[in-house]
C-alpha cells in the first residue's frame, strides 16, 4: 500500500516565505519552446516546466545518453580512452562523409580511439562516431541502442527508448525534457573528468576543424557545456548548463523553429532563473523529516531522513503555499536497516513537482516478537479487508 504522509513536512516548511515557481504561461513568463524545464543541478528542484514529461524526438540530444554509456564503461573498467574501433562501411556510409550529416568525417576502415570519438560525438556531434563506438562496444548499432535504454532505467529515466546511437529519426528514438535534464544533471555530477569535453569550444580530426556546435557558449551566461540537437521532426532542441555565483542551473528547450529562436529560449530561461531565483534551506543534514510505519517490528515505526540537507529554489520575491509529502510503500516489513531507501519526499509550488529527494530510514529497527508480529498481521488482515469493503462499496479503484 502506498501511503502518503504530510504533517511533519508540512510544518517544517512552515519557513519564511514559503513560495512557488511558475509553470509555463504563469508568473508573467513565456517561452515560445514546446517542451521546456529549467532545473537547479545542486538540489534538482524545477523553477520552470512546460510539456516537460511529453515524449518527443530528441534527435542529438539523445547523444547524451550515447556518451553516458560509453563514460560508464570507461568508468566500470570495461573500456580505455586509448582502445581502437575500425570504422565498418556501415559506420562511413550512414553517419560520415556520404550521409550528409553531422560527422568528423573518418576515413573508411581507418582505426579510431575512443577518446578522439568522444571529442567527435561531444564536440562536432559526429554521427560516425557514435556509430563506430555502438559496433565497437556492443557488436551492432541495434545493440547498443538496447544498452541505451537498459542504462536509462538504470539511472531512473523510465520513459525513455532508443533505436539508435546518433538521433536520427527512427519511431523508437523518443525522450523527455525531463529525463534529459535529469541525465544532463547526472552527467554533470558523475563525470566531471569527462563533462569538461562539452565545454571544449573546438576539434581537429583528420585535418579538419570543426566550432562546438553550442551557441550558448558565446553568450554572457557562464554556459560551460551540453548539447543540441536538429532534424526536421524534432525541431531545434538544447540542453544546457551554465554557472553565476557558484549557482548551476540545466535548462532544455526542444521543438523550435529555428537556431536563433533556440539559443534565444534557452538563454533567456536561463537568465531569468539566476535573476529571480535563491536556494531556500528546508531540512538540515541529518533532520528526522517524518515517520514509516513498520510491520512486525520491535518498534512501530521507524524515523526517515534525507541523505543530506534538502534545498528547494524559490523565487526572491513571491509568496505562494508549498505542499510536500512524503509517499512510501507500507507499513515496511521488518528488519530495517539504517540507511535502507524507503520513500520519497516530493515538494509541489503549484500544480508541478518542483522537487523529489529520497528517504531512508534513520534507524535501524529489529524484527519484533512473535506476539507482535502476529498482532500487526492480524492488524493489517483487518485494514485490508475495510479497505476492500470500502472500494466495492464505492466503486473506488475501478
Amino acid at each position: 500500500m502506498a501511503a502518503i504522509l504530510g504533517c511533519a513536512v508540512a510544518s517544517a516548511l512552515a519557513a519564511p516565505n514559503p513560495v512557488s515557481g511558475p509553470k509555463a504561461g504563469d508568473g508573467g513568463f513565456q517561452t515560445a519552446a514546446p517542451h521546456a524545464i529549467l532545473i537547479e543541478a545542486e538540489s534538482g528542484s524545477v523553477l520552470f516546466e512546460k510539456g516537460a514529461d511529453d515524449l518527443i524526438p530528441p534527435a542529438s540530444l539523445s547523444k547524451l545518453m550515447t556518451a553516458e554509456v560509453v563514460f560508464n564503461e570507461i568508468k566500470q573498467g570495461r573500456l580505455e580512452l586509448n582502445k581502437e574501433f575500425i570504422t565498418s562501411t556501415n559506420a562511413w556510409r550512414r553517419g560520415g562523409a556520404p550521409s550528409r550529416t553531422s560527422a568528423m568525417f573518418i576515413p573508411i576502415h581507418s582505426k579510431v580511439s575512443v577518446d578522439d570519438l568522444l571529442h567527435g560525438v561531444i564536440i562536432q556531434s559526429a554521427n560516425d562516431a557514435c556509430i563506430v563506438l555502438a559496433e565497437g562496444i556492443a557488436g551492432s548499432e541495434s545493440s547498443f541502442a538496447e544498452l541505451m535504454t537498459k542504462r536509462a532505467r538504470e539511472l531512473g529515466l523510465t520513459k525513455s527508448t532508443f533505436g539508435n546511437s546518433n538521433g536520427l529519426p527512427d519511431p523508437r528514438q523518443l525522450m523527455t525534457a525531463r529525463e534529459l535534464g535529469k541525465l544532463a544533471r547526472h552527467i554533470i555530477d558523475t563525470y566531471p573528468e569527462f563533462y569538461k569535453l562539452y565545454g571544449e569550444r573546438e576539434f581537429t580530426f583528420n585535418k579538419i576543424r570543426q566550432q562546438n556546435r553550442n551557441p550558448l557558449l558565446n553568450m554572457t551566461v557562464g554556459a560551460d557545456g551540453l548539447k543540441t540537437g536538429f532534424t526536421k521532426e524534432a525541431g531545434y532542441g538544447l540542453v544546457g548548463s551554465a554557472v553565476q555565483n557558484g549557482l548551476r542551473l540545466i535548462v532544455v528547450v526542444n521543438g523550435l523553429k529555428s537556431e536563433k529562436e533556440r539559443a534565444d529560449e534557452a538563454k533567456k530561461l536561463l537568465e531569468w532563473g539566476f535573476h529571480n531565483f535563491q536556494s531556500n534551506l528546508l531540512f538540515v543534514d541529518g533532520q528526522e523529516i517524518a515517520y514509516a510505519k513498520v510491520y512486525g517490528g520491535a518498534k512501530g515505526s521507524v524515523p526517515l531522513m534525507a541523505p543530506k540537507e534538502v534545498r528547494l529554489m524559490v523565487p526572491r520575491n513571491a509568496r505562494e503555499k508549498i505542499i510536500a509529502r512524503v509517499v512510501y510503500s507500507g507499513p515496511v516489513p521488518a528488519p530495517v536497516q539504517q540507511g535502507q531507501k524507503v520513500g520519497t519526499l516530493k515538494v509541489w509550488r503549484g500544480d508541478f513537482v518542483a522537487l523529489e529527494v529520497p528517504l531512508q530510514a534513520a534507524d535501524s529497527v529489529a524484527a519484533g516478537s512473535m506476539p507482535q508480529r502476529a498482532f500487526d498481521a492480524a492488524t493489517e488482515l483487518v485494514i485490508g479487508l475495510f479497505r476492500a469493503g470500502f472500494q466495492r462499496a464505492t466503486g473506488a479503484g475501478t
